[in-house]
Formats: structure tokens, C-alpha cells, sequence
């Protein structure tokens, strides 16, 4: 159950980033780079789970969160101060300071808390299976803030991550 479960789970995100346009993948000529990314990320956020689920059992999840977060912010730092990034920050708005800081505190900051205290006792395949959810908030927020349309093969796609996650979950 846990294994079709992520097969339609995996199903929907395709049906989602490709908008409905499968053949498109094989070929490269799907959606945009944002697209591209969310496709990337479940692979990559997959590797960190397991990876942190190792850390977790040495240190807490306020440790953990907070070696990602410097590490995300070494790395960051250096690209900002190497690239034409710096010149940005004097014309940041404070709505953008405020997104800025909801972003890093809400977003990265607590979400990365609740991920670990989940990861130490949840099963790294079950609580991974919650990451297949991303792509349909990324479809819903974008449909109400930017107002992109929703189409049936992306409704579609999300059902089924839903479903898929579901199963993952139930049969636990």
C-alpha cells in the first residue's frame, strides 16, 4: 500500500509540473525552471531526510535545524557577496524585509523544527511521503496570488498526490 501510495503520489507531481503534457518530460520541454525545481527538490529533500534522520539520533532537532540553517546560510552568504546580490539589499522594500523575515523565522525556521521533532518518530519513508504535497501548494498559492489557472490535468495530479500520500499514511 505504501509503495502505490508513493507510485501515485510520484504520478500526480508529474502530471502536476508537466501539466498534463507527460511526453513533454522525456523530451525536456516541460513548464518553467520553477517547474524544473520542484520537480528537482523531492530527490534532493529526500537525501537531507535521511541524512538528518542519522543526525538526529547524536542531537536535537534545535541542533539539527540549526546546523541546516547556518550551513544554508554560509553557502548563501558566500554567493550573495560574490555576485551582484549585495547591490539588492539597499532597495529592499519593508514588505520585502517583511517577507524576508516571515520566510526564514515561519517558513525555513519553525518548519525545520517540526520536520525533525517528525523525522525522530515517524519513519523517514512515511513522514518523506508529505513532500509530495509541496507541488499542490505551490499550484494553489500561485493560482490565488499570481493567478495562474488550474487546469483539470493539474487538479488531477494533485487528487492523486493527495490519495497517494493517504496510502502512504494509512497503511502505517
Amino acid at each position: 500500500m505504501q509503495v502505490a501510495g508513493i507510485a501515485l503520489s510520484a504520478l500526480g507531481v508529474l502530471l502536476v509540473v508537466s501539466k498534463g503534457s507527460l511526453s513533454g518530460l522525456t523530451t525536456g520541454k516541460f513548464g518553467t525552471i520553477g517547474d524544473f525545481l520542484i520537480l528537482l527538490s523531492a530527490p534532493n529533500w529526500a537525501v537531507f531526510t535521511i541524512l538528518s534522520r542519522r543526525g538526529l539520533q547524536q542531537h536535537p532537532a534545535t541542533w539539527m535545524m540549526f546546523y541546516a540553517m547556518g550551513f544554508g546560510w554560509l553557502f548563501s552568504t558566500v554567493l550573495l557577496f560574490t555576485g551582484p546580490g549585495i547591490g539588492e539589499i539597499g532597495r529592499m522594500t519593508p514588505d520585502g524585509w517583511l517577507a524576508m523575515g516571515f520566510l526564514g523565522v515561519i517558513v525555513s525556521g519553525l518548519a525545520y523544527i517540526a520536520w525533525y521533532d517528525a523525522l525522530k518518530v515517524i519513519p523517514a519513508a512515511q513522514i518523506g511521503a508529505f513532500l509530495y504535497l509541496e507541488p499542490v501548494v505551490t499550484m494553489l498559492l500561485a493560482a490565488g496570488m499570481l493567478g495562474e489557472p488550474l487546469l483539470l490535468a493539474s487538479a488531477l495530479g494533485g487528487g492523486l498526490i493527495l490519495l497517494g500520500v493517504w496510502m502512504v499514511n494509512r497503511s502505517a
